[in-house]
């Protein structure tokens, strides 16, 4: 990856007219949302993680999953100048965002066109009934009050897949794209990773994170965090 400054990348994405973000937890770190796997994020300490946050986990152990799926949310965080930025291109461009993160914050940017690929924690429905059910009343019971059924967020579990409608949105999002920017993310979570090859030839690739990625292509490195240079205008 070539190396940029701050200043080039700000014009790059001033520049063009079909972006594409791909963003991951590093987006949200500036908002107070904890990543999943640095040294400070929130498996730190917790055994078994993926166990905690997987189907078998939800249905064998209901009240072990309920209790840790509710670290997961922080309804007081509010966006910061990168989901606030990539919403307010959306007025003069054609943006898309494709993210990891299943916080809701780039919704509560504003963002229109967004793909949650894994999902978005308040986004509740109850599993017996099927009815929808707000964030609220999840974190204060996983029992729907109406049928007695498990409440569960819309998230992708460990050994679940993934809502193909979604992937397929994404893979049109990236391949319309003229400038592909990655943002905040290690970049190495399948299949979400893999979506950079979808790409087209002549795309740009932008990196603006604060440790290098491995990528296939050619792609221009900035290294910040995310919301230092969204909060730059351009």
């Amino acid at each position: 990856m070539k190396r940029i400054d701050s200043r080039a990348a700000g014009e790059m994405m001033q520049q063009a007219t079909k972006i594409t973000f791909l963003t991951g937890a590093g987006v949200s770190t500036g908002s107070g949302v904890p990543d999943y796997r640095s040294l400070s994020g929130i498996y730190q300490g917790i055994e078994r993680p993926e166990y905690l946050l997987s189907y078998t986990c939800m249905n064998e152990e209901p009240e072990k999953f309920y209790r840790f799926v509710k670290t997961l949310y922080h309804p007081e965080a509010v966006p910061n100048a990168s989901h606030l930025q990539m919403a307010a291109l959306e007025k003069n461009k054609e943006i898309w965002v494709v993210s990891q993160n299943i916080d809701g914050l780039h919704q509560k940017a504003g963002s229109q066109h967004l793909v949650n690929f894994h999902g978005d924690l308040y986004d509740c429905y109850c599993r017996k009934c099927g009815q929808k059910i707000s964030a609220k009343e999840y974190l204060h019971s996983d029992r729907h009050q109406q049928c007695g059924g498990q409440i569960r967020p819309a998230i992708v579990l460990y050994e679940e897949g993934l809502d193909e409608q979604k992937i397929t949105q994404a893979v049109q999002a990236v391949s319309q794209a003229e400038l592909v920017v990655i943002v905040g993310t290690s970049f190495q979570v399948h299949p979400f990773c893999d979506l950079i090859h979808y790409a087209a030839k002549q795309a740009e690739v932008l990196v603006i994170n604060q440790t290098p990625i491995q990528l296939t292509r050619a792609a221009y490195y900035v290294e910040a965090d995310a919301a230092t240079i969204f909060a730059e205008e351009f």
